[in-house]
């Protein structure tokens, strides 16, 4: 499923832990890494050019020491180092991720996240964010501060669903997973709270929208079971009430989750930047890992 791997670094920490995470996975899949740094071309507008030259230089021996040192670490960490590729460019990080993607046919992209935040951040977004929405193949997101230690095996997944068709993208990709690391996968479904008091209308009673949210939620945990032992991995479901990322991303850190595996289908347009997606705001916040899976977007 992952035989090509990237790991885009820019030697920051969040960086080298999602590459001791991409170790792991690619060690379990026999996977050929790739390693990409990438200098970013915005910073050098508006300097002169002979500051920029300089500039240009010492980021790009940076980038090819941020390269060279996960390439070590791959080769260190698992059996068949020498498969990897390492390349610095000139470019737009994200943009230029997403052109490497496409080039390499890569499969699962494994990188850090540690984005801006504020109004900075909700104006420009993080490099992670923008290749999380954008990439057509899975994206793996790590955080200094994820709390799985280096190379313990997953143990536990948690894999949130709505029941839609956008939402079980991502199971294939989960039980792949579990099955390969013995681990148990949950199934989560969340009852939107805010559903319960805002959707319904006069004709409609309000402990019939309630239970047919339930009903949906209960069927859609069923659904993912289903299928769960299907391809012979364990699996527990539970159906909760909240909001659902922030639901998420707590409930991934009490159930004590490895990782995190969803779909990516949120709004697009003006919907996403005010009200963002599901996934997305699980990426920002979790305290764990979390595997996005792209899947068919439209806007609301």
């Amino acid at each position: 499923m992952y035989d090509e791997v990237l790991i885009p670094t820019d030697g920051s920490e969040s960086a080298e832990r999602a590459a001791q995470y991409a170790t792991v996975l690619a060690a379990a899949y026999d996977s050929t890494v790739h390693v990409l740094s990438v200098v970013d071309e915005r910073d050098y507008d508006g300097v002169e050019r002979e500051g920029a030259d300089a500039g240009k230089t010492a980021a790009e021996q940076q980038a090819n020491e941020a390269v060279d040192a996960v390439a070590a670490l791959v080769s260190r960490e698992r059996a068949g180092g020498d498969r990897v590729t390492t390349r610095v460019t000139v470019g737009v990080p994200s943009e230029a991720i997403l052109a490497y993607v496409d080039e390499a046919g890569i499969d699962l992209v494994v990188m850090g996240t540690h984005g801006r935040t504020g109004v900075e951040r909700f104006l420009i977004g993080s490099v992670a964010e923008r290749v999380v929405r954008h990439a057509d193949v899975p994206v793996l997101t790590v955080r200094a501060a994820d709390r799985l230690p280096s190379w313990e095996p997953i143990e536990r997944l948690l894999v949130p669903t709505d029941g839609s068709e956008a939402s079980f993208a991502a199971l294939s990709h989960a039980f792949d997973i579990a099955a390969r690391f013995d681990a148990l996968v949950e199934g989560l479904a969340v009852v939107d709270e805010r559903s319960k008091t805002s959707v319904y209308t006069v004709e409609t009673a309000l402990e019939e929208v309630v239970g047919g949210l339930e009903a949906t939620a209960q069927n859609a945990t069923e659904h993912l079971a289903g299928r769960a032992r299907e391809h012979g991995v364990d699996v527990e479901t539970s159906v909760v009430d909240g909001i659902p990322s922030r639901t998420i991303c707590a409930h991934a850190e009490t159930s004590g989750a490895d990782l995190v595996v969803l779909a990516s289908h949120g709004r697009t347009g003006l919907a996403h930047y005010l009200l963002g997606s599901v996934a997305e705001r699980v990426v920002r916040n979790a305290t764990v890992p979390v595997l996005t899976v792209p899947a068919p977007i439209r806007d609301e």
